[in-house]
Parts: structure tokens; C-alpha cells; sequence
């Protein structure tokens, strides 16, 4: 699934450039699919939580995401592109909650012992990922853009077989009529104080990557680095993010806990900031690189064990779907404020982005109770 991600993200944008469409069309397709994703993914979670069929529900989304992609290609304008490509955000917006939901279930400890840590499979993900955008750019040499779309969809329907296969643990039987009318849902986790809390730590943090994610090549180019240099800074954050997720993360939640590693994450991205704000010393940046992989991979780690703990395993789906969306809506908010931000302020902009960061810190310590 990640694989296919990596695919797809680099050249996606080119394809439907390719495709005739202008730039004022691709704002317009990519904003219209990044707010349904805000939407189906919410409802893909709870949906997978009420029928108890959550490897069913992720296969589905998989496979009717690789026959939409292949739709892609036949698509004549902008009107069919527009509307297919809002079925293809639709159908991939629940599948990575989908996914964490049912490792975590599977990562569950058993006889006071884990069967596995969570994050040697998200570090794969990851890792998978990093492969897949590599492939991507042979292939497209060789074989054109239409090409990453049929590669794309094959790991997609790939995916989907394989979910069949991932363990589906605690209740397996659909809720009944009268349960569906009194099932807790939503409303029932955003009544919980500590999700609320991790939701809004999660949303300060992983936002405050908006301007980063949008305006670090831009600002490294401005500043005389080459693109080749700046494709290393860029990796070197992504390798940081896998040696966290498989290495460091771990024991780190062992000994700080997930309100340190929390609050740890946060400062993090403060000084990540602030370095970004201060600098653009190719040997600075290749020093607060490295920190994706606390402001990211440990925090979301940390997140992972914290909603674990405190959310009921039926409503775990639906959780995870609640987690993304949060982080999801507050990145898009950002992202558009990131440009006015960097328009106006230029690279103090990203003083803005720490000062999320510093408000987040707090916010861990309500967390200390969450041991698991």
C-alpha cells in the first residue's frame, strides 16, 4: 500500500498536467480531493467499526481505488478527470487508518508479551514508500507517466489480496439494528478528554510541517542549493522517519512514555523551526533534518500507544479515521496559510510553525497518566 503511495505522489501532479489540464484545474482537483479525503475517511473508520469487518472494508477501498485508477486513463477532460480522481481520493482516504487500526489490534501484547511493535510495520510502510518513489522515476523514463498509474493500481490490487490475510482481532459479528441505533461513535470519543487532547498535540505538530512540506525546496533554491543537495536533505528526513519507527521509537516510548516522547516530538519541532527560520548552512540543515524523525515517526508513535490505551477496541477504526482527520484538516489549514505567511514574512514564517510546536509541549502533560 505504501509502495503504491510512493508511486504515485511525485508524478501525479505531471500526469494530470499532462493530461491538458491548467494549473488553475490541478489547485481546483487536488483541493476538491483533499477535501473529500476529509470526509470518506471518517466514514470508511466507523463504517469498518460498525460491521466488524475491518480487513473486509480495507480490501474494498484498495481494489475499488486500483480499478478507479485505471478509469484515469481513459478520462477525456477535465469534467470525467475531476470527477474520478474525487472517487480515487474518496475510495484511499480510509485505508491507511484502516491499516493502523488492525496492526495495532495485531500488535497487542499476549501473555505479557508483545507479538510485535507496531512501528517495525509503520517503519516498513515507510521504508516501502521511499522504494516506490524510486522505482517511480525509472519508470516513468522508460515507459511514460501513463505508466505509474497502471503500476500503481497493480500494487493497490495487491494490497487488497493481501489484507485478506491480516488478523482481525476482538469481536468479528456485525452490530445489530437496536446497536446501530445506540452505538458510540464519534460524539462518544470526542467526549474523552485524553483523545482530545492527543488529537490537538498530534494537530499542532504534524502541522506545523505545512510550511516545510510546501516551502523548504523553495526556500533552499533561493538560497543557491543545488537540487541534488536538497533531494538529499529531503531523503535524510525520510531516513530519520524509518530509523525511528524501527530502532529508536520503541524503547524510547519504553523509558519516556508517550507523554514524553510527546513532549519531546514538540520540542523538537521547535528547534527544527527555528533552525529553518535562522539558516540555510547546508551543514545546519543536514543537522535538524534528522529531527523528522522525532516531530514525526515518535510522535505519531506515541499517538498510536496513547489511543491504544484509552479508546475501546470497538471503536478503533473509527478512532484512527478521527486521529488523521484532525492532523489532516489542520495541515490543509495551515498549507494555506503557510503561503501567506511565507509571503509576507519569508523564512520567519517558520517561527510561526515553532510557536505551534512550544504550544503543544503543555498540552503532553495531561498525558502522564497514559502508561502503556
Amino acid at each position: 500500500m505504501y509502495a503504491a503511495f510512493g508511486v504515485s505522489s511525485p508524478f501525479m501532479p505531471a500526469f494530470f498536467e499532462g493530461r491538458g489540464l491548467a494549473p488553475e484545474q490541478l489547485g481546483i482537483l487536488f483541493a476538491a480531493g483533499t477535501a473529500i479525503r476529509l470526509v470518506s475517511g471518517p466514514l470508511g473508520g466507523r463504517l469498518a467499526d460498525l460491521t466488524q469487518a475491518r480487513r473486509a472494508v480495507l480490501a474494498a477501498c484498495q481494489l475499488l481505488a486500483a480499478l478507479v485508477a485505471i478509469g484515469l486513463l481513459s478520462a477525456p477532460s477535465f469534467t470525467p478527470l475531476f470527477l474520478t480522481s474525487l472517487l480515487h481520493a474518496a475510495a484511499l482516504a480510509p485505508t491507511t487508518a484502516l491499516a493502523d487500526a488492525l496492526a495495532l489490534g495485531a500488535a497487542q501484547p499476549r501473555n505479557a508479551h508483545p507479538r510485535f511493535e507496531y512501528g517495525w510495520i509503520r517503519g516498513i510502510g515507510s521504508a516501502a514508500f521511499v522504494i516506490g518513489t524510486l522505482l517511480s522515476g525509472q519508470v516513468v523514463d522508460s515507459w511514460g507517466l501513463t505508466s505509474i498509474i497502471v503500476f500503481q493500481a497493480a500494487l493497490l490490487a495487491a494490497a487488497g489480496g493481501a489484507a485478506t490475510l491480516v488478523p482481525t482481532p476482538g469481536r468479528q459479528e456485525p452490530v445489530t439494528a437496536e446497536e446501530f441505533a445506540t452505538q458510540p461513535g464519534v460524539v462518544a470519543l470526542l467526549s474523552m478528554p485524553l483523545f482530545r487532547r492527543v488529537m490537538l498535540v498530534s494537530a499542532l505538530v504534524l502541522g506545523s510541517h505545512a510550511m516545510h512540506d510546501t516551502f523548504a525546496v523553495i526556500r533552499w533554491s533561493g538560497a543557491g542549493i543545488t537540487p541534488a543537495v536538497a533531494s538529499a536533505l529531503w531523503s535524510e528526513s525520510v531516513a530519520a522517519e524509518v530509523v525511528v519507527f524501527f530502532l529508536i521509537g520503541p524503547p524510547l516510548l519504553t523509558r519516556l512514555r508517550p507523554a514524553g516522547v510527546l513532549a519531546v516530538a514538540a520540542a523538537a519541532g521547535v528547534v527544527r523551526w527555528v533552525a529553518m527560520a535562522a539558516s540555510t548552512s547546508v551543514i545546519a540543515l543536514a543537522l535538524v533534518q534528522p529531527l523528522h524523525g522525532l516531530t514525526f515517526a515518535a510522535l505519531h508513535l506515541a499517538c498510536m500507544r496513547v489511543i491504544t490505551a484509552i479508546v475501546p477496541e470497538r471503536l478503533a477504526a473509527t478512532a484512527q479515521a478521527m486521529y488523521a482527520l484532525g492532523a489532516g484538516a489542520t495541515t490543509a489549514l495551515l498549507t494555506l496559510a503557510s503561503g501567506w505567511l511565507f509571503a509576507t514574512l519569508g523564512a520567519q514564517g517558520f517561527l510561526m510553525m515553532a510557536l505551534l510546536c512550544a504550544a503543544a509541549v503543555p498540552l503532553t502533560w495531561g498525558l502522564r497518566a497514559v502508561r502503556s
